[in-house]
């Protein structure tokens, strides 16, 4: 069953000045994000900051929580080897995903400069409830 469905959509270039402040990313990204971005640089690295920080958002819409629900850096929005993007949950965010026994889905795109994010959440339930 679906819980919920966001959007977001973040412009890389506001990102990219942001960067430059460690209190930001700090509170916006998670130590292995950090890691992930320190690895890319120019362009390629304000747009994967900029997909993250949409994913983030796009997370909070569908969870209804709105940007107080859970701390941006409990977002942790990895890649797989393959290139596939997918969420670390931490914190409080984790225990509320799988107190709901969530599935988190997640799709990235960037171009000219924009980065947008889809999060559907998906909620397991045993049947009969």
């Amino acid at each position: 069953m679906i819980l919920g469905i966001g959007i977001d959509l973040c412009d890389a270039q506001r990102i990219e000045k942001s960067l430059e402040k460690p209190s930001f990313c700090d509170y916006v990204y998670a130590p292995a994000e950090q890691a992930l971005l320190a690895g890319l640089s120019g362009k390629r690295r304000a747009e994967t900051a900029a997909a993250n920080f949409a994913a983030k958002e796009a997370f909070l819409k569908a969870a209804g929580t709105g940007l107080g629900g859970f701390a941006l850096s409990e977002l942790a929005l990895l890649r797989a080897e393959n290139g596939a993007p997918y969420f670390e949950l931490q914190g409080r965010a984790a225990a509320w995903a799988t107190q709901r026994g969530l599935t988190v889905h997640v799709s990235l795109t960037h171009e000219r400069g924009l980065a947008n994010a889809i999060v559907l959440l998906e909620e397991h339930r045993p049947k009969g409830e």
